[in-house]
């Protein structure tokens, strides 16, 4: 309740700043962000994908693992060896330590006889052509004036790291807000705290290697930023995964230090709130080359935020 001389009377701009500053301070630290004490999470989300409902106060799954991301797909065509080689719609490994290198004009496997019939003519070779994208035991002999297309490519740095890469696991975080559903609704204009589950699955950072023929290609991933949908059309982009409010906090009724939509919802409503970790993926290899895999995100959500009209009486 407001109080002061009576003689001295607020305009309404001061008197809303005042009542704004009160409910705030109602919301946020009367409860507004007790600690989350929410159950193991139970729903399911759709095979291989990262995109799952999570809320603050009821039980949910955050992503799923796998990877995505642009990861690269094709290969070339003509030969084996290097790049992503594919045969009939799947990808096949570019070199076999048992059968050799792979030639995707044929679908065939290609590696030097090593106990040959008979000696070769000057400038051939006898090579062992297993076929059927290298199924074991379709093995032939064949004679051939130069190597089959493919054959003796070195391995392909950028395939080992997208090996490396299929070997970890990212996840969406559980997203968590201020003012909180089962508390009761924000006010407009009121900041808003945002925060998430933070863990090496869900912000890194994780690294893997993967090693072919002496060549070894190290990857590692962690979270840049993690940008959070407010449903209303604005965005807010935070550098880590945020501040958990407490009521009891250094910071308890005022804006988030690190992660916060800090001027509210400028309209009264129900939004739906959805954050997207953008993950950095980069490879080195000891060879010398370097790289990295875009396009990696996770996206968590959604939680609904209901905020009510702060009505204000005027004497």
């Amino acid at each position: 309740m407001l109080t002061g001389p009576a003689t001295r009377r607020r305009p309404a701009a001061v008197v809303r700043r005042m009542l704004l500053g009160g409910a705030l301070m109602a919301l946020l630290a009367t409860g507004g962000a007790v600690p989350a004490t929410a159950a193991d999470p139970g729903a399911e989300c759709p095979p291989a994908q990262p995109n799952c409902n999570v809320w603050d106060d009821d039980p949910g799954t955050p992503g799923g693992g796998g990877n995505g991301g642009d990861n690269g797909s094709g290969g070339d065509n003509g030969g084996g060896g290097g790049g992503v080689c594919q045969w009939q719609g799947r990808t096949v490994a570019c070199y076999d330590d048992l059968l050799g290198w792979f030639n995707s004009g044929n679908g065939c496997y290609y590696k030097l006889a090593e106990s040959p019939p008979t000696e070769p003519p000057e400038g051939q070779q006898w090579y062992l052509k297993s076929c059927n994208a290298g199924a074991l035991g379709q093995g032939t002999l064949e004679l051939l004036d130069t190597p089959p297309p493919g054959f003796g490519a070195p391995p392909d740095p950028e395939e080992l790291a997208r090996r490396a890469f299929a070997s970890i696991t990212l996840r969406a975080p559980r997203a968590s807000v201020a003012p909180r559903r089962s508390i009761g609704p924000g006010l407009v204009g009121l900041p808003v705290w945002m925060w998430a589950e933070s863990g090496v699955e869900q912000f890194g950072p994780q690294s893997a290697t993967a090693e072919d023929r002496g060549l070894e290609v190290t990857i590692w991933a962690k979270v840049n930023r993690v940008v959070w949908d407010m449903g209303n059309g604005d965005t807010v982009t935070c550098a880590d995964a945020g501040t958990k409010y407490e009521r009891r906090g250094p910071h308890a009724g005022r804006r988030s230090p690190d992660c916060g939509y800090h001027d509210g919802y400028p309209e009264a409503g129900t939004y739906t709130v959805r954050a997207t970790t953008h993950w950095s993926v980069t490879w080195t290899s000891n060879g010398g080359d370097s790289g990295s895999i875009g396009g990696v995100t996770r996206t968590t959500g959604p939680v609904v935020i209901q905020i009510n009209e702060l009505q204000v009486v005027a004497r």
